[in-house]
């Protein structure tokens, strides 16, 4: 009993099979909230962890993300008691002679962030949010709306932000500058990539926020903008349209969506996408389609444990979990997960409620993705996807988020919290360096990345004199490394595969590692009661092969997304200076029947392959500027 208890959120058990379904998660999920309202109402204080920004914006963010939920459910002629908090909240908070004053919008401000869940809530519903509030209300709310039109947002997505206040001020009759607007709409699509991509802004990554920000938005703008704008808005709709086939190969067949990059503890705002295509009516793909990715997530999160025992969404992923946060996730943050739920504005007789929920698109086993810098494939309906050419932000573990070699949607990723851990930091899916044993350098950005049919080959450097040049080859289920190595210093090194979870159960002969500790061949394979995993060396076909030793090892607890504790199989060897070349072949799968047979002995490429690869295939393009 007490284990159902501790693994209960507000939806478990939520089918989202209906309408229905969905309007109630919407208040099960906001109804916890209410214990955290200030006095005046204007603040939800949700826990006692910071981010980079004062509580004044951290309280703003508890009180209107849930207008993301809040405001399709109520435009669709739904419900929630206690609604009245919210919209006095609105008032006090925006009236700067009210002790709860939120303050104002400043330039790159939190604030400003936030603004974007109020001009939506306004647009959606205005009766609500608007009229239900007084008229010194309705005025500090105008004003501090207009106030933050003229303060500049960061260079990237934040630029929507203008454009959602302006649906709002434009729905609720207040004038404003669109001049603004339209410089914010022309900056947003410069980061146009084609094919139906955006850069967010000109960083080098691509990431969760080109589906659940920059398309989400465009959809909202090409639903609710200027009759005006027409051509504009069906520029929006084109690129989701083309979009929206190429990213659910992030999706697995049980719903799980690909956990790669910053912000996940936004966890389900991923199905947002797909409920955004529904809000703007775009059938870009069959309608059963794509209820069936939207409802296939909500429920692979209804069984987990995201919230803590008021039943508060918590930082985190498959769990609560601080070390994977960024510097800008306050306990507010997670409420962004309520982009998920905008199709509940729509009626119950709209094709995407009327349709039947359909299984995924067949695909092929194989899908090379050359915009976000991806090699995917599936085994048993989990995705696994091979990754090169990003250059993720500084916010917060950004080398495991973004620059492992694989990422999978059924084992998540690590991160390593300990500096000096390298002797037992995870290093799944990584090749990581250490000089001293204890401080640990993997990739982090290449200098060269290119990506062709079912490979990737990135050049990088993980610490001064010490070059590396890595393939990736899928070879479904399993996938091939091979590394060049030039180092002018010696080196100890560590290569891992997938973390399995770590049962609970006693240590007998069906849970311990099996490994082949050195020798041709070595390898570390780790089998629990539903999964394996495995690494296996291999002779890499250039330079001078090094033979490694494998283990099998346990990271500290809470360093993987989705389990709190983990085995990871690891190959290891020290290098002298020299050149040198390393190889492993890599899978995890669910333990149906017996692992695959490792591929054979042709199927490692020649050198004469690989240097092809080096200078072939294309050149991974989502870092160029406009």
């Amino acid at each position: 009993m007490s284990n159902v208890l501790l693994t209960e959120t507000p939806i478990t058990g939520n089918p989202f099979a209906t309408r229905a379904d969905a309007q109630r998660a919407v208040v099960d999920l906001i109804a916890p909230l209410k214990v955290g309202f200030s006095p005046g109402r204007a603040r939800v204080k949700l826990g006692d962890t910071s981010a980079h920004f004062h509580d004044a914006a951290a309280h703003l963010e508890g009180l209107v993300r849930p207008f993301w939920g809040l405001a399709p459910l109520l435009a669709g002629g739904g419900t929630f008691d206690g609604i009245e908090m919210f919209v006095e909240g609105l008032q006090n908070g925006a009236d700067p002679e009210h002790p709860e004053y939120w303050g104002p919008v400043t330039d790159f401000d939190q604030r400003m962030v936030e603004s974007a869940a109020i001009g939506y809530a306004l647009a959606l519903a205005p009766e609500v949010f608007w009229d239900g509030m007084t008229q010194r209300g309705r005025d500090c709310l105008g004003d501090w709306l207009l106030n933050s039109l003229q303060h500049r947002p960061a260079a990237n997505n934040w630029h929507f932000f203008h454009v959602l206040v302006s649906l709002g001020l434009t729905r609720v009759g207040v004038a404003h500058d669109l001049s603004i607007i339209e410089a914010d709409l022309d900056r947003l699509e410069s980061w146009d990539m084609g094919n139906g991509w955006y850069r967010d802004g000109g960083k080098r990554q691509a990431d969760h926020y080109i589906p659940f920000a920059m398309h989400f938005y465009g959809l909202i703008y090409a639903q609710y903008g200027p009759e005006a704008d027409a051509a504009r808005r069906d520029r929006f709709r084109d690129r989701a349209r083309t979009f929206a086939p190429q990213v659910a190969h992030w999706f697995a067949a049980d719903g799980a969506a690909l956990p790669y990059g910053r912000s996940l503890t936004y966890r389900f705002a991923h199905a947002g996408f797909w409920g955004t295509l529904a809000m703007a009516g775009e059938e870009a793909l069959p309608w059963g389609e794509i209820r069936g990715y939207w409802a296939r997530n909500l429920r692979w999160w209804s069984d987990k444990p995201f919230t803590d025992t008021r039943g508060v969404m918590t930082i985190g992923y498959g769990y609560p979990q601080l070390h994977m946060a960024e510097r800008y996730n306050s306990p507010g943050s997670p409420y962004w997960a309520m982009k998920a739920f905008a199709p509940l504005a729509l009626p119950e007789t709209h094709p995407f409620w009327a349709a039947e929920e359909a299984a995924p698109l067949a695909r092929d086993q194989v899908v090379t993705l050359p915009e976000p810098g991806m090699v995917k494939f599936e085994h048993l309906g989990d995705v696994t996807v091979l990754c090169g050419g990003q250059h993720p932000p500084a916010l917060g573990r950004s080398a495991e988020k973004y620059n492992k070699f694989a990422y999978s949607t059924r084992y998540g990723f690590s991160v390593d919290f300990e500096a000096r851990g390298f002797a037992n930091a995870p290093s799944d899916n990584m090749l990581t360096f250490s000089e001293t044993g204890e401080y640990s350098a993997p990739r982090s950005g290449e200098t060269m990345a290119r990506i062709g049919n079912g490979w990737l080959y990135s050049a990088w450097s993980p610490m001064p004199e010490v070059e590396v040049e890595t393939w990736l080859l899928a070879h479904a289920p399993w996938h091939l490394r091979l590394h060049s190595i030039r180092t002018k210093r010696r080196v100890q090194t560590v290569e891992g595969g997938f973390a399995i979870r770590k049962s609970d159960a006693i240590p007998g002969p069906d849970l311990q590692p099996d490994v082949r500790a050195e020798g041709p061949g070595a390898y570390a394979r780790m089998t629990n009661a539903t999964d394996t995993t495995t690494i296996v060396d291999v002779a890499a076909p250039i330079d001078t092969p090094v033979a490694r030793a494998g283990r099998v090892i346990a990271p500290d607890a809470n360093t993987n997304l989705i389990a709190p504790r983990t085995w990871v199989p690891q190959l290891t060897c020290d290098l002298a200076p020299g050149t040198w070349s390393l190889g492993a072949w890599v899978y995890a799968g669910r333990t149906v029947g017996a692992v695959p047979a490792l591929p054979d002995a042709d199927s490692l490429p020649t050198s004469a392959d690989l240097d092809q690869m080096r200078t072939g295939g294309e050149i991974i393009r989502v870092w160029d500027l406009p």
